[in-house]
């Protein structure tokens, strides 16, 4: 049924570069972020929007995300706390300075989400599948709400619950884990759809029943996500529904 196994009852979509393509100004919010602090710092390279975004950041919660790519460089800082304002060299400082840059590009306006997901949804709802939006993305329900996609989807997990709850973000499976709990769907049943590295491998730790990646940037990406866990790898939800 639209191209999953017939066991799948349930699906659960990542936000960024699956259903929209906020993963684009999420790119240009972290480049401007990290290009910014890297300057200070002598000998550093800026931040490659697409190795240093898939391999550190990309799917992942901000502070996560900083946390690795800074790893990645040998830089440390301290971690901070939430409320640490974005000037603020600390982990939790460039994480809320990203999400600054991030919500000034959100409000230029004209986001879209990709057509071919929304197809998808439409024919999921039609058929009778379960849907989540499962995201690290504390901002989701303002993505979801102005692209109008959520009266396609039933329940959402994000950067908040997270937050809430205290899960793990991903490659760790605790927030397609806790979508799946809310669609009362074991995750057998459940299939995750994902861009991002850390989200295909969450979906293959979490034991759901089907990975679907998508893979909007070639350059490997592909063969990448089959590496991390994706059963099916799709350049967009569309060609599910050629099958």
């Amino acid at each position: 049924m639209l191209g999953l196994p017939e066991h799948v009852t349930a699906c659960l979509f990542d936000l960024d570069g699956v259903l929209t393509p906020t993963a684009v100004i999420h790119n240009k919010a972290w480049t401007a972020t990290f290009d910014e602090f890297l300057r200070d710092r002598q000998g550093q390279r800026p931040f490659d929007p697409v190795h240093d975004y898939n391999d550190y950041v990309d799917g992942k919660p901000r502070e996560a995300g900083v946390r690795d790519f800074l790893t990645s460089r040998g830089i440390t800082l301290p971690e901070g706390t939430p409320d640490d304002p974005p000037e603020a060299k600390t982990v939790n400082g460039l994480g809320n300075r990203k999400n600054v840059l991030l919500l000034e590009l959100l409000r230029e306006g004209g986001l879209q989400p990709y057509p071919g997901s929304v197809r998808y949804l439409e024919a999921a709802a039609e058929a009778g599948l379960r849907r989540a939006v499962v995201s690290s993305s504390a901002n989701t329900l303002q993505v979801i709400t102005s692209t109008g996609l959520d009266r396609l989807l039933e329940i959402r997990v994000d950067g908040l619950t997270i937050r809430e709850l205290a899960l793990k973000g991903k490659p760790a499976p605790d927030t397609f884990l806790e979508a799946a709990h809310r669609l009362d769907t074991p995750p057998e049943n459940a299939a995750v759809f994902e861009d991002a590295l850390a989200g295909v491998a969450a979906g293959q730790a979490g034991g759901f029943g089907f990975v679907v990646g998508v893979d909007r940037v070639g350059g490997g990406h592909a063969e990448d996500l089959r590496r991390n866990g994706a059963d099916l790898v799709v350049p967009d939800l569309s060609k599910l529904l050629e099958g």
